[in-house]
């Protein structure tokens, strides 16, 4: 009986085994030179000492785990054309592939382990400001706040800075700079660096931030900035913030008080979180927009950070005939005529559970 199988011919054979294996290798080289972790983007510090042979320098990123294979190193920084492989400290991260480890290392570093982050954020006041520069640097929280507190340097600032005024050096007024010192993320050479460069940065960055609005702020950067840091706290974005100083500019001009609790927490420094007496709201203060004294008046001076939104909102306030508005737990934002709908909604509020405090 005939067998019809045909026979592979030995140079299909040999084509077919050539295939494999450089598929294989294909397949070896991007799961080798591929990231060891996609998505893990936690910083691993890496020194490379001067004279490190690029051997030795493949098992160093190896043992710290940002790569797969120190052999593969090796290899890659053979086939592929390499420049000099510079020593140096580097952050680098398990989400990076072998090309980017090897670029970083042509490039060199420019990370300073000395580096010191600070991040101010939006809703914070000067007295988190300075815990914060005495817990990153070398200066001490009070060496921080008498900078704060110095007229006279308040003085020098306000004329190097357009929208710093005279009003900030109301006697009343707790830190001159509260509220100007705008929210971001700065960063500092060393633990050494002197509280006046820190507040120079800051408000070369203030400056910049707030170039887009120097037309309409420039008529009164000290009341639009200490309304927008009223409305940082009371709002959640933009479009309530607008309304609620809209509310807040309907209440002045009918002869009540702008009310707002948060005034009051700053009159007293005491923090958010902590609950305030009957008697406390009342207390007669510049800041305290909830005492019988300061009807149609706004607070007088800023009480904390602000961002973009509060600062667009002060200056562009959604018109309406609302006098109250009322949050509940869950940020949501309730907006109303007369006390007697006001008082309504905070009872719905309270009966739902989902009273703020």
């Amino acid at each position: 009986m005939k067998n019809n199988k045909k026979k592979m011919k030995p140079g299909i054979k040999i084509v077919i085994v050539i295939g494999i294996v450089i598929l294989g290798l294909f397949v070896m080289w991007f799961s080798l030179t591929g990231p060891v972790k996609m998505g893990n983007k936690e910083n691993i510090e890496v020194e490379i000492k001067t004279g490190t042979s690029r051997s030795a320098i493949g098992n160093t990123l190896k043992e710290k785990k940002v790569i797969r294979s120190a052999f593969m190193f090796k290899v890659y920084t053979v086939i592929v054309p390499t420049d000099h492989l510079k020593a140096g400290t580097y952050l680098f991260n398990q989400n990076m592939s072998l090309r980017e480890v090897v670029s970083e290392l042509e490039k060199g570093s420019n990370y300073n382990p000395d580096l010191v982050v600070l991040t101010l954020k939006e809703g914070k006041r000067i007295t988190d400001y300075a815990k914060l520069i005495a817990d990153k640097t070398n200066n001490s929280y009070d060496s921080v706040i008498n900078v704060f507190k110095d007229r006279e340097y308040t003085k020098e600032l306000i004329n190097k800075y357009w929208f710093l005024t005279d009003k900030i050096l109301d006697k009343n007024i707790y830190y001159p700079l509260e509220g100007y010192l705008f929210p971001d993320t700065y960063h500092f050479e060393n633990k050494d660096v002197e509280v006046k460069e820190i507040i120079d940065k800051v408000l070369e960055e203030t400056d910049n931030k707030l170039s887009e609005y120097r037309d309409e702020l420039s008529k009164d950067p000290h009341y639009y900035m200490t309304m927008a840091s009223v409305v940082e706290l009371e709002g959640t974005n933009t479009t309530n913030r607008k309304m609620i100083v809209g509310i807040f500019k309907n209440r002045m001009s009918s002869g009540m008080n702008m009310g707002s609790d948060v005034t009051t927490y700053y009159a007293l420094q005491k923090s958010m979180n902590q609950d305030l007496a009957s008697s406390e709201f009342l207390v007669d203060n510049p800041y305290n927009t909830r005492s019988v004294n300061m009807i149609g008046k706004m607070p007088v001076g800023p009480i904390c950070s602000s961002s973009l939104s509060s600062i667009d909102a002060s200056l562009h306030p959604t018109d309406s005939d609302y006098l109250f508005f009322v949050a509940d737990k869950h940020g949501n934002i309730y907006y109303t005529r007369t006390n007697a709908e006001h008082d309504k909604k905070v009872a719905e509020i309270k009966e739902k559970g989902d009273w703020i405090w």
